[in-house]
């Protein structure tokens, strides 16, 4: 990045401000998208303000686990990278990091000049907004150029107050499907003990999920006892 193009980012960056931060979470299972009204004051001319309505996608989040960081390939940054990841893999059994991804959908954008003071086109924007009553909805106001960039500001303000909610529903995601696996293994021992046809069909069950040697004792006395 050119030292003019570092600077435009960082200026876009540090002169954006989050009027009105949503108010919903955006979904654990599914995309989100969320409604951002941009307000840019033109360089060149006071009385000129810029005005962008669009939509921002939050693609569905998805989780990293120690054990999928130990099959990344960290590529050019380096065999200390990669070491981090392969200890993170052995030590960090609970470690849970979400990922999430963004997606600015221009086609729906929309884009026009008032001619008036920034603080009363903004005043206007906020009613409006504030009428629709969208949960998802996000008034900045920030740079002209690059005028992308201040939606980082949005995309981290709907991380940080998504992300404990996300991790709470996934959590309890894999609670409910460890339970379910447990009760469907359960009723195929119950099966087995009573059609012996059907204990093959206990034992791939057991391999495919990576039980075998926590059930192995239990299915080894029921095919003693069905002899």
């Amino acid at each position: 990045m050119s030292n003019d193009k570092q600077f435009d980012f960082w200026y876009a960056v540090n002169n954006t401000e989050l009027i009105t931060a949503p108010t919903g979470h955006l979904e654990t299972f599914g995309d989100t998208v969320v409604n951002y009204y941009l307000i840019c004051q033109q360089m060149d001319s006071i009385d000129k303000v810029v005005v962008r309505e669009g939509h921002l996608k939050a693609l569905k989040p998805a989780i990293i686990t120690p054990q999928s960081l130990g099959q990344i390939d960290v590529g050019d940054l380096g065999a200390d990278a990669q070491d981090y990841a392969d200890w993170l893999r052995e030590h960090a059994n609970d470690l849970r990091i979400i990922q999430y991804g963004f997606t600015l959908e221009k086609q729906e954008q929309k884009e026009y000049v008032v001619s008036d003071h920034l603080d009363n086109v903004l005043d206007r924007v906020k009613e409006e907004v504030r009428a629709q009553d969208d949960p998802l909805s996000s008034i900045l106001v920030g740079v002209n150029d690059p005028w992308e960039v201040c939606l980082m500001k949005l995309m981290v303000e709907l991380v940080q107050h998504s992300a404990q909610e996300n991790i709470q529903q996934f959590q309890q995601q894999s609670v409910d499907m460890k339970k379910r696996l447990t009760d469907n293994i359960d009723q195929a021992f119950l099966e087995a003990s009573r059609d012996a046809s059907k204990i093959n069909g206990l034992a791939d069950m057991l391999k495919l999920n990576n039980l075998w040697e926590k059930y192995e004792d239990r299915f080894f006395a029921l095919v003693k006892a069905s002899e």
